[in-house]
């Protein structure tokens, strides 16, 4: 397929970055996120912990990244993982202790890393303190601290509210005639944020952190975080088929994205900025256009609203480039943008999209406008594990089981090298390791010259060198059939990045400023230094970084 681009001057992108100031870290930077139970075990228990991230900090170094996001390490019945904790200022001893927390911090901050903490405010285990006194009796001063509400009048839920784990999201307490309301399991009842004492007990928790160095939080499921005061029933979702998950029968109209909740992270937000450089992440499964509004009245909430428009978008040049002119064009006025390919709760991208396509996906992380997230493993193409049913672990598969939502086969041991356990424990792994990890290990790849891994330290280390990647505009060039090109700009630096996006070769004829240059980063790395003059061909499943010729 030919295809032919005019570059005309246009209007580029360039909100975010302040004049005259230098960008934060974390708009710069790159984010790795490691999910602990399954990076490195040092103590032989099947179950990765602190010490072993800190052994394996040196692969992160070597990999380029700026900053690690830890999914959560407080203790927990472990009813959902860490997702329901039980008290908020310690460390599961599965993971270590507070003495194995500050060593990774201090390593991690020796080495240029900064850290980041998963924060779970939406709810707890229902074995943490404060709700052990608030289902204790209705006059606990700590009742409030839940969402408690009357039967309906046949005894049953007070509302038609759904968990995202499947069923009734209201749970009975005989003891004293209420329900409590949890927005996942019954085991992590939800926190009323409308209480003051709430707010005030979490941000304490975000001081406690911050003042031993964190450098940051992860806020999880931050617009679940007020409820309808009024306890109106969700409506009914017309477009619901039977094979999708329950809670998606209802629209979560009063459960979520509650106009209050803005407040609420202004709060959070006011709290992170007594501290020099810190960051406040939201996770956040809207529509961009609801999405974005998550910056905050004058930016006032979080630094940066997860963006997971490409979790779930065809993987079509065409829609890809609608979607990044869509985020850019919602983008509040000094808004940073952000880009997401995985995490531990969707399918791994090499799943959604297919092996053949990660190179690509590679080059299109880390080279759209934004601060990029990887996620552990990403950057040896890791792919969801079959998980056998009697190995299944996850809560959400066990209560919804069949319908594919299950998190497990994204969350298997990192592929470190070969061998038994692909070198992540020595014991029985707490989930399957991928059968191909003999091969997909970071040892194999870190040898090979042409590897996904040394792909990803090639874009990384590009993206240090040239300052149109980290902080220039973002400019469309093409996007037909499953060519997708654009130009990130930044005064006389110029970078065009030409992706293709599907099996078939593609070639582009270019004119004007964007003409001429050389190939900075192949995904194959066999093209590196090529010259362009006028046109750029690329094969199959290929993309190509071009520094461009400054412009006659």
């Amino acid at each position: 397929m030919d295809a032919l681009a005019e570059h005309t001057t246009s209007e580029h992108s360039t909100a975010g970055l302040a004049p005259g100031r230098p960008p934060s870290w974390w708009q710069t930077g790159i984010l790795y996120q490691i999910y602990p139970r399954s990076f490195q075990d040092s103590n032989g228990d099947g179950i990765g912990d602190l010490a072993g991230i800190l052994r394996r900090l040196p692969h992160l170094v070597e990999l380029g990244v700026d900053a690690l996001w830890l999914s959560p390490i407080f203790p927990s019945p472990m009813a959902d993982f860490g997702y329901d904790i039980s008290d908020y200022t310690g460390i599961d001893p599965i993971f270590g202790s507070l003495d194995d927390f500050d060593a990774l911090l201090r390593a991690a901050h020796a080495h240029g890393l900064k850290v980041l903490l998963d924060l779970v405010p939406n709810h707890t285990s229902d074995r943490h303190p404060w709700f052990e006194e608030s289902r204790s009796s209705r006059d606990n001063p700590k009742r409030d601290w839940y969402i408690w509400h009357d039967p309906a009048p046949d005894g049953g839920p007070p509302t038609n509210w759904l968990s995202e784990f499947g069923g009734s999201a209201w749970e009975f307490d005989p003891a004293t005639g209420q329900y409590y309301y949890h927005a996942f399991l019954k085991a992590q009842p939800d926190l009323n944020w409308r209480n003051p004492a709430v707010r005030e007990a979490v941000h304490d928790v975000m001081r406690f952190w911050l003042k031993r160095g964190v450098d940051g939080f992860r806020v999880d499921v931050i617009w679940h975080l007020i409820k309808d005061d009024a306890f109106r029933d969700n409506p009914p979702n017309p477009d619901w088929q039977p094979g999708r998950p329950p809670v998606e029968s209802v629209v979560p109209l009063y459960t979520t994205d509650r106009p209050e909740v803005h407040d609420v992270i202004a709060g959070m937000r006011r709290v992170v900025e007594e501290f020099d450089e810190r960051v406040l992440i939201g996770e956040i499964y809207l529509p961009i256009e609801r999405l974005v509004a998550y910056y905050g009245t004058d930016l006032s909430g979080a630094h940066l609203p997860f963006n997971f428009a490409l979790l779930n978008a065809p993987w079509d040049a065409r829609r890809i480039a609608q979607l990044v002119e869509e985020y850019e064009a919602s983008l509040p006025s000094g808004g940073w943008p952000n880009w997401v390919l995985g995490n531990h709760d969707r399918p791994r991208v090499g799943s959604r999209i297919g092996r053949e396509q990660l190179r690509v996906a590679a080059m299109l992380l880390l080279t759209l406008r934004g601060t990029p997230t990887i996620y552990y493993g990403e950057e040896i193409g890791m792919v969801d594990v079959a998980i056998p049913p009697d190995r299944v672990r996850d809560p959400y598969e066990k209560n919804v089981p069949g319908i594919g939502v299950g998190r497990d086969g994204c969350r298997t041991p990192m592929q470190w090298e070969r061998g038994e356990s692909a070198g992540f424990t020595e014991a029985e792994p707490w989930l399957p390791t991928a059968a191909d990890s003999e091969i997909e290990n970071v040892e194999n790849q870190r040898d090979d010259a042409g590897s996904l891994f040394n792909l990803y330290r090639r874009l990384i280390a590009l993206r240090r060198r040239r300052p149109a990647l980290t902080r220039g505009s973002y400019e469309p060039i093409a996007a037909s059939g499953d060519l997708l090109v654009y130009v990130r700009s930044l005064d006389a630096d110029r970078v065009m990045v030409a992706l293709n996006l599907g099996a078939e070769p593609v070639s582009l004829t270019v004119r004007g400023a964007v003409s001429n240059g050389r190939i900075l980063v192949s995904s194959s790395a066999d093209r590196d230094g090529e010259e362009v003059v006028g046109e750029i061909y690329l094969r199959s499943h290929e993309g190509a970084i071009v520094g461009l010729d400054p412009a006659p």
